[in-house]
């Protein structure tokens, strides 16, 4: 059977766009990528610029993408980074280290957009700003509206056969919520909006996460405990113990208009059957790197490939009623798990049973042991940062580790 050939918009040219971009590319789809910087990279491209509100709330603010801060180091290492035939290797005098900073990751991206030709499908300053089915009652149609940013403006509108939304999950903050907040008189800001350090020299900043009891008109912050301090400065970093920076953003699709059919509760984005494919818009519709606690490239990799063979009709989804009761399913695992339905999208660690469910569908054995090789060097790490300090990026030998586990020197 003659594989079919789809006009696909991809949403976002990140990491899990470019990406994505490939797979359909390579399954003979025709793709057409919005990106609305005027560069690749997604999260990894640093962007100087702060939100005129500081905490986020206003929906009518001009929305800064990246959240990075200048000085950023990764918290993965390169080894498991990259992708299954594209590693991110040490290349020429860029920064050398196993967790390098953000500029390595961003050429990366760069490298691997240009070495698979996909810069040609970006269409660069382009926002998206309405995604919606362009025949009511129609899965296979959708209207794609989209303004330009920057120089000469411009609007239009694109009609496309399946929609791929890879616009990331690090730009809408959440912010801790405690008695005096919004009323608290000193400057208070999320992380999203943090860059350098330079502003806050000489003045008593609060990091926190959700712990403060109350906040008193005279500046004066009350703990849970009952001590208490007087800060000039409050960053919300709103992530928690167990989910690390992740829980510091929410899903956000503010383009997207399902009357109702996708909605997002509680960070919760649904329904979605195995966190990439709505039921009742299947497989037209799809997400790409909504799961966390992942190494995002290769769960990333794994739903595109998936997504793109779907759309070509290499591989058949199950029928909307069995998909609705695969996810009612995993509902019920996440409460057996204790865990509340903000951490719906939330991989358990360690197991990798999403990974090499993935594996499985794209019908691609070899990935099965790339896929290991990258559970091993991260389970490895996971133990080394537990029994280390501060420095453990500095001081984890992964390329020794890996040699002698048998890798070789890169994972390739």
């Amino acid at each position: 059977m003659a594989k079919k050939q789809m006009r696909a918009a991809v949403i976002g040219a990140g990491m899990s766009g470019l990406v994505a971009a490939r797979e359909l590319r390579r399954e003979r789809h025709q793709v057409v990528v919005f990106e609305r910087s005027n560069d690749v990279g997604g999260t990894w491209l640093y962007d100087p610029r702060v939100e005129s509100d500081p905490l986020g709330l206003d929906p009518g603010r001009d929305v800064v993408h990246a959240s990075m801060y200048q000085s950023l180091r990764t918290n993965l290492p390169r080894q498991i980074m990259g992708f299954s035939d594209y590693p991110f290797l040490k290349k020429g005098s860029g920064d050398s280290r196993n967790f390098p900073g953000h500029e390595e990751v961003l050429r990366f991206l760069r490298g691997f957009a240009e070495d698979f030709g996909l810069v040609e499908l970006i269409r660069f300053r382009h926002e998206v700003v309405r995604v919606e089915q362009a025949i009511e009652g129609r899965r296979d149609l959708w209207a794609v509206e989209w303004r330009t940013r920057g120089g000469e403006e411009a609007a239009g509108m694109d009609v496309f056969e399946a929609v791929v939304v890879c616009n990331g999950k690090h730009t809408q903050p959440k912010i801790a919520e405690f008695p005096g907040r919004s009323t608290w008189p000193r400057e208070q800001l999320h992380s999203h909006n943090y860059r350098v350090p330079e502003p806050y020299k000489d003045k008593i900043v609060l990091i926190i996460g959700r712990e403060i009891a109350r906040a008193e008109d005279d500046g004066k912050l009350v703990f849970q405990d009952g001590s208490s301090l007087y800060a000039d400065v409050i960053i919300h970093c709103t992530g928690d113990k167990q989910t690390y920076s992740f829980l510091q953003y929410s899903y956000h699709f503010p383009f997207l208009k399902t009357k109702g059919l996708i909605s997002v509760d509680n960070n919760r984005v649904g329904p979605l059957y195995k966190h990439v494919f709505p039921p009742c818009l299947a497989p037209r519709l799809s997400f790409i790197c909504i799961p966390y606690l992942a190494f995002p490239a290769q769960p990333s990799e794994l739903q595109s490939k998936w997504a793109a063979k779907v759309l070509s009709g290499e591989v058949v989804l199950p029928s909307e009623e069995e998909m609705m009761s695969s996810v009612q399913e995993h509902y019920q695992r996440v409460e057996e798990l204790g865990w509340p339905k903000h951490h719906t999208h939330r991989l358990e660690i360690g197991k990798c049973e999403y990974e090499k469910w993935l594996v499985d569908q794209v019908g691609l054995p070899s990935l099965e042991q790339y896929r290991e090789k990258m559970a091993r060097i991260g389970l490895e790490l996971w133990k080394y940062v537990q029994s280390s300090d501060e420095n453990w990026r500095d001081t984890w030998d992964g390329d020794k580790w890996m040699q002698e586990e048998g890798f070789g020197k890169q994972i390739s």
